[in-house]
């Protein structure tokens, strides 16, 4: 099985995610990144990493793996503390780095960890270099010493130079706008309620006290409740709903409608104009639909970010993302940055001066109903004869009005079925029927 995921390696922190693995990953992927020519310093300069980590309690010691895996290899370490990922992509790009770092396990529950890289210029590591790291592991090496072991510091200044980044992207000011953020308890919490309210809005912080134990639990974007109740209770303008590690937007208006990522993305296509957006395969059909009659046209990538920006990147879209709430803005930033989408939405309010319902009504959303199924083989997935058979069936029998997609997820050990139709009943009924045959077929 594959050690990398569709966004770095993950797994229960101090099981399957060990100070061991950490180290030897962080190793492995200095010698593959110095070998492709990745680092490229004059007068023999030290390569230089920055490493950074959500709020777990287990990135701590992760954190020490990594950092002493690195500087074992002969790189210069930079740790920034508590931040959003993103704001580790960003900072490699700004600073020059050679390599990024973030520790954390996204919005997955408090005991799971993960490891993410980035490279040069703040992207995302591709398949063949993840491949080229997992392969090397354990490997012998000639071990510098003296003065070619890598130094460690800590970067005061990076928190600030990132909210600057966030900041200089507004054309507006958000005053008049009331909004509650839920921090998740994790990244979020060091910087979205102070750069909201530098922006110019009121701002309400929710879960926004991390413990190192709370993070994700009960709260963010995979637990919207809170925040529903929150925007209501204050009479707020909207919601905003950050997962661990902030690199995920989703938001509530004021009526408590949950507004997901393909909502922010229409929202945002049809304010810019852009000629293309880009989704994935879960994009929902009504994002789709409502595109097209815009005259916008959508490409559909694998699930996850790094596909949606490889695609952005390789035919110059500026606007793209997942219904998750990972959106990428080319124009300024190379990844999926939670803050960023909230600061570009508010601004979208200000300038229009519609309240975030209307804006939400560029679109229809078509009932979607998503099951995991968990406890099963994902790698029989695409062996499953009787499954696909039942796909076909319920295919024909939706036609242009709905669509079925079954996926192994990325990240975790499920997967995934997801149905739309134009009533929430036959959604329903379809997704438990197939998802029954995952359970049995799978089994």
């Amino acid at each position: 099985m594959a050690l990398f995921g569709t966004d770095g390696v993950r797994g229960l922190a101090n099981d399957t995610l060990t100070a061991e693995l950490a180290l030897d990953l962080a190793v492995a992927a200095a010698h593959i990144l110095a070998e492709v020519g990745a680092f490229n310093h004059e007068n023999n300069e030290r390569p230089r990493a920055i490493v950074g980590q959500d709020s777990r309690a287990s990135g701590e010691f992760l954190e020490a793996a990594v950092i002493s895996g690195l500087a074992s290899a002969g790189v210069d370490v930079y740790r920034v503390g508590v931040l959003p990922t993103p704001a580790i992509a960003h900072l490699v790009a700004a600073t020059g780095a050679d390599l990024g770092v973030m520790i954390s396990a996204s919005h997955n529950p408090m005991p799971d960890n993960g490891i993410k890289f980035f490279a040069k210029g703040g992207g995302k590591l591709d398949d063949k270099l993840e491949a080229a790291i997992e392969a090397r592991l354990n490997e012998p090496w000639q071990r510098p010493t003296g003065l070619g072991v890598g130094r460690v510091h800590f970067d005061e200044t990076a928190k600030e130079r990132y909210l600057a980044h966030l900041l200089s992207t507004l054309k507006i000011e958000l005053k008049g706008l009331k909004i509650v953020v839920d921090c998740a308890n994790g990244a979020a919490s060091t910087v979205a309620s102070e750069v909201y309210k530098r922006a110019g809005a009121e701002v309400i912080a929710i879960s926004a006290s991390p413990t190192g134990w709370n993070i994700n639990e009960n709260c963010g974007s995979t637990h919207m409740e809170n925040l529903i109740a929150a925007v209501k209770s204050n009479g707020a303008d909207l919601g905003i709903a950050h997962d661990g590690d902030a690199d995920r937007c989703l938001a509530v208006d004021a009526n408590g409608e949950v507004i997901d990522g393909d909502f922010i993305m229409a929202i945002l296509a049809a304010d810019w104009k852009v000629p293309t957006v880009v989704g994935t395969v879960m994009s929902n059909l009504g994002f789709i639909k409502a595109m097209g009659e815009l005259g916008i046209k959508v490409e559909k990538t694998a699930v996850g970010d790094r596909y949606v920006l490889e695609n952005m990147l390789a035919n110059d879209h500026i606007l793209g993302g997942e219904q998750s709430g990972h959106i990428i803005m080319r124009d300024f930033a190379n990844t999926g940055d939670g803050v960023l989408t909230a600061l570009q939405l508010m601004a979208t309010m200000a300038k229009t001066g519609k309240s975030l319902t209307e804006l939400a009504g560029v679109m229809q959303r078509f009932p979607q109903v998503l099951i995991n199924v968990d406890q099963v083989d994902k790698s029989k997935l695409t062996s499953a004869t009787k499954l696909t058979a039942a796909v076909k069936e319920h295919e024909a029998s939706l036609g242009d009005s709905g669509r079925i997609l079954i996926r192994a997820s990325g990240t975790e050990s499920l997967v995934r079925v997801m149905v739309e139709a134009q009533s929430l009943d036959t959604a329903e009924a379809i997704a438990q029927a197939l998802a029954s045959i995952v359970r049995s077929e799978l089994k």
